[in-house]
């Protein structure tokens, strides 16, 4: 285990790292409206299944097969790596389909709750103190969520799926007992049987849309691998050498693409209500950075 990870602070090439998915990621929206035509279902595999080699060479080249084989006969190990799989799975499946759907701002509200959610969780799970201002951010954020509840005549289930299971995703993922990379692999490895079976279901249906329509979707679908891959272990990486609070901050960058996208870009519907409640999620988000910096200029 680094001393960084030991003593919970930040590094520079964690911020290096974690700073490059998040550029990746942000310009993720655009990539994904091109596939709007393809069901999210067949997209997913997809990605799973283009990762694979772009996971398996970096593992290779960085020397961790050795402790990639270690890791899959340890029991626990390989316990937490099928959690963190789900997680990510489900997490793909919900942002490409609401890209896809028209829903790209429910996706920018959620992964703006996403890093008040990461606080209240290092509270409870972590052990990590709360300030009075902290508190206040997430009642704000709680609040947003009750008005667009209120609004729709439902719960903003797209926002509350992608923050509860990128949230839980990071806690494990930075518990996790192996090397970034090498968890990615192992996620992958454990998705891979079941992408197959989707993607030769869509094949036995005759919808599948990778080959069959031509160079522009398979071109696009294979291109799914590299823009999995490579943030998501950019991501790994600088998560292990950050604290969970910090990657939390890190995360507006990601919402804030997604929601001018949304707006300016895919022309989404953008009311009052929703007005109302993303300025609710600023204010928490401001307030939840201010008494982040001043606690932090008040450390040694």
């Amino acid at each position: 285990m680094s001393a960084a990870l030991a003593e919970n602070r930040d590094t520079r090439e964690g911020f290096l790292y974690a700073g490059a998915a998040y550029f990746i990621w942000g310009f993720l929206p655009l990539y994904m409206k091109w596939l709007a035509h393809i069901p999210a279902w067949e997209v997913v595999p997809h990605r799973i299944i283009w990762s694979l080699p772009f996971a398996l060479a970096v593992v290779w080249w960085q020397g961790g097969m050795a402790s990639l084989r270690r890791a899959f006969k340890t029991p626990r190990t390989l316990a937490m790596a099928a959690l963190t799989a789900t997680l990510v799975s489900i997490n793909w499946g919900t942002y490409v389909w609401s890209i896809g759907a028209g829903r790209a701002l429910e996706s920018a509200l959620g992964y703006y709750i996403n890093p008040l959610f990461s606080v209240g969780l290092a509270a409870a799970l972590i052990g990590e103190r709360l300030t009075r201002a902290q508190l206040f951010a997430i009642f704000l954020a709680a609040l947003a969520v009750a008005i667009l509840t209120w609004e729709a005549g439902g719960l903003p289930w797209v926002s509350l799926v992608l923050t509860f299971s990128w949230g839980f995703y990071a806690y494990f993922k930075k518990t996790l007992p192996v090397g970034p990379t090498q968890g990615f692999l192992m996620e992958i490895i454990l998705l891979t049987a079941p992408a197959l079976f989707m993607l030769g279901w869509f094949e036995k249906q005759g919808t599948s849309h990778f080959i069959h329509t031509g160079l522009y979707d398979t071109a696009l679908l294979w291109g799914t691998g590299a823009l999995t891959a490579i943030p998501l272990m950019l991501y790994a990486t600088g998560a292990k050498l950050l604290r969970l609070s910090t990657i939390a901050l890190m995360q507006y960058s990601v919402p804030t693409m997604i929601f001018l996208f949304a707006v300016f870009v895919f022309h989404e519907p953008f009311g009052m209500h929703k007005l109302v409640a993303f300025s609710l999620i600023w204010a928490a988000l401001a307030i939840y950075t201010w008494s982040s910096l001043s606690a932090a200029r008040q450390r040694p």
